[in-house]
């Protein structure tokens, strides 16, 4: 094959191309250029009219390449280019296989990629036997391996957490709501965006960049409130600005918990604030979406004859020896009951004898046990570390306060 470097501008989609590409299948797969460059070529008829390729070539675009490998396809003729186009995305198609699938997923590191929905497709999660069930740690821990790594780049905010913060924002410093704008999209640029004298920034900018996003509001005299990590937030700019540390934990729409300030040039006369009210305000609104995120976890009991992969794992975690004969148990999908509401056990389970039931609870009763003693040896172990190592003030920064003091 022939592979070539041209022009991205002298590429032609496919008007009537049928393949629909969604925001999250563009952003994965420039993810993946960006990772692991061009691993297929586009394909392009003797026209440059593109065959194959169509989401990559966007991708492409929006990372601002000048220039994208094609194979050219100059012997096909029109009937053909047609049929390729068409079977090309239908022949991709295929069963998977499960289980090798879910032995390789987890191993691998899927840092900058949003796979949740390859997942729920994959393993159907949909089904509420396979989410995530309250008070089972084992088996949520289990479903966490599957998860992309969430960065503090991906934290988009909830709406009723950004509408708490912008509301006190025009309370606390007599803003019009109207004027609040919020260039931090996905695929949005913060220097493209449209501003006024009347504008003010409040949004949640990527965390990573949060330095060189606050020297170019700086320099550019534009009116910003953002959301900044709290134990880092007087480490990224040095600009004049002031730090709002209220303490307040936000769940973001990814899942990632992250203790949150502000960065603002609203405020001329403080360097930090704590804001309790701003605090409050936000921890009303969080603790309302994680009620709601609760709500929606299974919680499962099972009776003392069936036993089920999480419950395994646990005991076999703390290091219990438990054997179940063969004669002693049936392999079961679900109970009878769970499948009259459509309910499954997630993993199947063994529906046990009598004595491989009561085997089964002292070994749960000897786990518990052991995860007891371990907690506690934690957390004698914590209060045993927590001894503080105490700082002083040397000669010179005790100059620097007097100084400070009478300066005021």
């Amino acid at each position: 094959m022939n592979i070539e470097n041209i022009k991205i501008e002298d590429i032609k989609p496919y008007v009537k191309n049928a393949k629909k590409h969604d925001e999250r299948q563009i952003k994965n797969v420039m993810e993946s250029i960006k990772q692991f460059g061009f691993a297929q070529p586009l394909v392009i008829d003797k026209d440059n009219v593109l065959i194959i390729g169509h989401c990559r070539l966007i991708a492409a675009k929006r990372l601002k390449h000048t220039t994208v490998p094609v194979l050219r396809m100059d012997e096909l003729s029109q009937d053909q280019v047609d049929k390729l186009r068409l079977l090309d995305n239908k022949l991709n198609e295929s069963e998977w296989d499960m289980d090798l699938l879910a032995e390789e997923i987890p191993d691998l590191d899927w840092d900058g990629f949003d796979i949740d929905w390859f997942l729920d497709d994959w393993f159907n999660r949909e089904k509420e036997g396979e989410q995530r069930q309250e008070g089972n740690d084992e088996y949520n821990e289990f479903l966490d391996k599957f998860e992309n790594k969430k960065t503090t780049d991906d934290c988009y905010t909830p709406d009723n957490i950004y509408n708490a913060v912008a509301e006190w924002v025009a309370k606390e410093f007599d803003l019009n709501k109207a004027s609040f704008i919020r260039p931090f999209y996905p695929g949005g640029n913060y220097q493209e965006e449209k501003y006024t004298e009347k504008s003010v920034v409040v949004d949640n900018p990527p965390f990573s960049i949060l330095a060189e996003i606050l020297r170019w509001y700086t320099d550019h005299k534009i009116k910003f409130f953002l959301f900044a990590p709290s134990l880092t937030i007087m480490s990224a700019t040095k600009c004049d600005l002031t730090y709002i540390t209220c303490g307040a934990k936000i769940t973001y729409e990814n899942g990632a918990n992250v203790s949150t300030g502000f960065i603002t040039n609203l405020d001329e006369v403080n360097r930090l604030r704590t804001a309790p009210d701003l605090w409050k305000a936000i921890k009303v609104q969080n603790d309302i979406n994680l009620r709601e995120k609760t709500q929606e976890l299974p919680n499962y009991i099972y009776p003392d004859n069936v036993i089920c992969p999480a419950q395994i794992m646990k005991i076999a975690h703390y290091e219990q020896d438990l054997r179940i004969k063969k004669s002693e148990c049936i392999i079961i999908s679900e109970l009878d009951e769970q499948k009259a509401e459509g309910k499954a056990i997630f993993g199947k389970g063994l529906l046990l004898a009598e004595k491989a039931a009561a085997e089964k609870a002292a070994a749960e009763k000897a786990a518990a046990e052991k995860a007891a003693a371990e907690k506690a040896a934690a957390e004698k172990a914590a209060a045993e570390k927590a001894a503080a190592r105490k700082w002083n003030l040397s000669a010179r920064e005790e100059e620097i306060v007097r100084k400070l003091g009478e300066n005021q």
